[in-house]
């Protein structure tokens, strides 16, 4: 009975593994937080630049030739991996937070969003081609080519963010979403904002996680994932609890038969030697 109970008890359960339940003890509600904010911009992310305009000379000073922005990024994964040869075509943003941009040098852009990135690239080179014979208006694209998250403790990997906003169940799904034997009532994110790294804890079951400031994940976010009690002894399923127990009875039942079958093995050698010795001596003296 122990070992049935046992094996109940570690049985994955609709419970502890259905998404969007509503709170109550076992799952808790989280307060109405949700704020996305855009994302700021830290040393070491690379930028994606483009230039628009109609000036041709422009686009070819600017644009390594003046191809389209979908060759450029064609030509950035051609060599493998999510940018391939991105070196050749971004924007390193170096230790001071700054990028070095042809013909404006230095532009610290640590702290900011894309956008602002954006216009501060439009308003530097728009007052530059004011001087170019065949003026015209340009127009930047900012990008961050190196946005990503990790998984670690299940389906452990890195994992591109390829969308402005994503949220904690599009990453899961990139990875294949959790397991039947994946907590998903503590999962722990870690997350490096401005130098101050934080840990935060909550569980993804609750209806309430999507008003919550956990619903979004931001580049380089970590993810940790931890398995739940009897992911080692592997019983998910009733049909499974069943045969353990079967095959436990079985297992005891033939040792039981070993031991009893040895005990009157013995009982029989040396409680027949006994009587034998007895009735002789008995015959003897009489």
């Amino acid at each position: 009975m122990a070992i049935v109970g046992f094996a109940l008890a570690s049985c994955v359960t609709a419970r502890k593994v259905n998404y969007m339940q509503e709170p109550d003890r076992q799952i808790p509600s989280y307060a109405d937080t949700l704020s996305f904010e855009e994302y700021e911009l830290r040393i070491g992310d690379r930028l994606y630049v483009y230039i628009y305009s109609t000036n041709e000379e422009v686009m070819k000073m600017y644009n390594a030739g003046g191809g389209s922005s979908a060759q450029m990024r064609q030509q950035m994964g051609s060599s493998g991996g999510a940018y391939g040869s991105y070196d050749l075509y971004t924007y390193l943003i170096d230790d001071e937070g700054n990028i070095d941009f042809p013909s404006i040098g230095k532009v610290h852009v640590k702290g900011n969003t894309l956008r602002e990135v954006k216009h501060k690239l439009e308003a530097e080179l728009s007052t530059l081609v004011k001087e170019m014979p065949g003026y015209s208006s340009v127009s930047v694209e900012v990008n961050i080519v190196n946005r990503s998250f990790s998984i670690i403790g299940a389906q452990s990997g890195r994992y591109m963010i390829n969308k402005e906003k994503m949220t904690i169940f599009e990453a899961l799904a990139m990875a294949g979403d959790l397991r039947e034997f994946n907590s998903r009532k503590e999962i722990k994110l870690v997350r490096e904002k401005n130098g101050v790294t934080t840990i935060k804890t909550f569980d993804v079951r609750s209806k309430d996680i999507v008003n919550s400031e956990y619903y979004y994940i931001e580049p380089n976010d970590i993810i940790y994932i931890r398995q739940i009690p009897g992911y080692s002894f592997g019983i998910n399923h009733v049909t499974t609890v069943i045969g353990v127990t079967a095959a436990t009875i079985s297992f005891g039942v033939f040792i039981y038969s070993i031991v009893q079958t040895g005990i009157n093995h013995v009982r029989k050698h040396y409680g027949g030697g006994s009587n034998s010795s007895t009735n002789s001596g008995e015959g003897g003296n009489q």
